[in-house]
């Protein structure tokens, strides 16, 4: 007698066969939290390192890319030849290449783009890195030539920063809020507050991406982080905000954790022209009132690496100078009275969002507290921060890791936010910049390190890790940070 099927019987066989589409469906795309929503997505004109966790290679590209290795790799241009007196780059581009509105890509955009960078009203927050840019020239569709006033060993690594992607001049307009590259996926929509939708390019001119679509969603309270991982309602979280919640993922099976190292140098940025900050004493006693290891078990439980210098314990130019600046209250207090301020002093300690600027900051206070100085902490939004510390210099101090990669340039820029002022490491910057040995240019990056540790420009804390949290299924996510990206391009869901 044939099996008689009715539907009360069918409704769990196509309840199964649904939750097993539905999960099907849901592993091609994925959706990863993020604690800070970007300002708004051209990465050509602003700092926040938020609009290159969401744009970075996703949407824009530049003529070369970092990979998850720190390795610099061809990007929109697919080769290129070097004079031999290192004063011209011929650039050979990749051929059919679109902007996802159709539009095609050529070497006119790529002069469009690099001019736009370097120009004097230039707005890019590494405008630096085009400064020795002397001529883009188009030589046909696929060809461009940039010529250097002075030979630049930095050259293919500055065009790989989020700052040097090509935009196109018909969309600039509108790049902050509807933007317009050549990458592997098209943005779709932005709801403020919320989260950016991103849908995978199906006319990208290199390797399709295994994800079609993709979800950045913004929660900045770490707690409700913590609640929307557990609850799976987010695939992954780019730098979990609450790393005391880490053990719980890494024993829960349905997780994993991806803990590595980045290029963010997490410093107490100090205004160097503003009294008493001025006074290299009083920036030499705020190093010595600073116990690094007491932030960084506080306020990341134990995650970060103490650091001497603006630069990452992971470059084999690296030295560790933590030396110089020890924990030592008395000292500190010794110091303030030579410098005239035996009875301490009142300052501003404006902190971002992220989680190690809010907790490190309520450590920090504390210590100086205890050498007499009184931090008065205001807590900024990301928006404001940018508008009152980084461009408006308005500040005493700060906290903030610097996640772009091996920046210890911004040093040689007296216009830049905390205010250095030192032709004698100007100078040896522009050496630096010139010089394509190895051997000399590790030299020069160690007494780089060595000047501004020693002249205590900013109270140097930690190198922030790499930790982020994953769904097991999910694969190719970075494991450490070489630049501020979530590279969509290689991440898939295992079988």
């Amino acid at each position: 007698m044939p099996q008689r099927f009715t539907a009360r019987a069918l409704t769990p066989v196509l309840a199964l066969i649904a939750t097993v589409s539905t999960a099907s469906a849901a592993e091609t795309d994925i959706t990863i939290g993020m604690q800070l929503e970007p300002p708004h997505l051209d990465p050509t004109s602003a700092a926040a390192g938020a609009i290159d966790n969401v744009v970075y290679s996703n949407i824009f590209e530049g003529l070369t890319r970092f990979m998850g290795d720190g390795s610099v790799v061809p990007g929109l241009a697919k080769s290129w030849d070097i004079s031999d007196d290192g004063l011209s780059y011929t650039f050979h581009l990749q051929g059919d290449v679109r902007f996802h509105d159709g539009s095609a890509m050529d070497a006119a955009d790529v002069k469009f783009s690099l001019d736009r960078a370097r120009a004097e009203d230039s707005t890019n927050a590494q405008k630096a890195l085009f400064t020795g840019i002397a001529d883009v020239a188009v030589i046909d569709p696929l060809t461009v030539v940039l010529t250097l006033e002075a030979p630049n060993g930095n050259l293919l690594f500055n065009l790989a920063w989020g700052d040097a992607v090509i935009v196109a001049s018909e969309t600039i307009e509108t790049i902050k809020s509807n933007p317009v590259g050549t990458g592997a996926f098209r943005f779709v929509k932005w709801v403020q507050g919320d989260r950016i939708d991103l849908v995978r390019n199906g006319d990208y001119w290199g390797t399709a991406p295994a994800l079609e679509g993709a979800t950045f969603k913004f929660i900045s309270d770490p707690t409700a982080a913590f609640a929307a991982m557990m609850a799976e309602d987010i695939d992954a979280f780019q730098t979990f905000p609450a790393p005391e919640n880490l053990p719980q993922f890494d024993a829960d099976p349905r997780f994993k954790l991806l803990i590595g190292s980045t290029e963010g140098e997490t410093i107490l940025s100090t205004n160097n022209k503003m009294p008493p900050f001025d006074n290299k004493l009083v920036r030499q006693a705020l190093a010595h009132a600073i116990d690094r290891q007491a932030i960084i078990d506080g306020a990341m439980f134990g995650y970060g690496t103490p650091i001497g210098s603006h630069f990452a314990p992971h470059n084999p130019a690296y030295i560790d100078l933590t030396g110089n600046s020890v924990y030592d209250p008395a000292k500190a207090k010794a110091l303030l009275a030579e410098a005239g301020f035996a009875d301490g002093f009142t300052t501003t300690l404006k902190l971002p969002p992220p989680s190690y600027a809010r907790r490190g900051g309520e450590i920090i206070a504390a210590q100086l507290r205890a050498v007499g100085i009184n931090a008065e902490i205001s807590n900024l939004e990301w928006a404001q921060w940018l508008e009152q510390v980084f461009r408006g210099k308005d500040y005493g101090l700060t906290i903030v890791s610097h996640t772009e990669p091996m920046d210890i340039g911004i040093y040689a820029r007296p216009e830049y936010y905390f205010q250095y002022d030192n032709p004698a490491f100007q100078d040896l910057m522009t050496r630096l910049t010139a010089t394509a040995d190895p051997d000399q240019r590790r030299a020069m990056l160690q007494e780089a390190q060595t000047v501004i540790s020693t002249d205590y420009v900013n109270g140097y804390l930690f190198q922030l890790a790499a930790t982020s949290v994953a769904k097991t299924g999910v694969q190719g996510m970075w494991l450490n940070a070489p630049t501020q990206a979530i590279d969509l391009t290689g991440i898939s869901w295992a079988d």
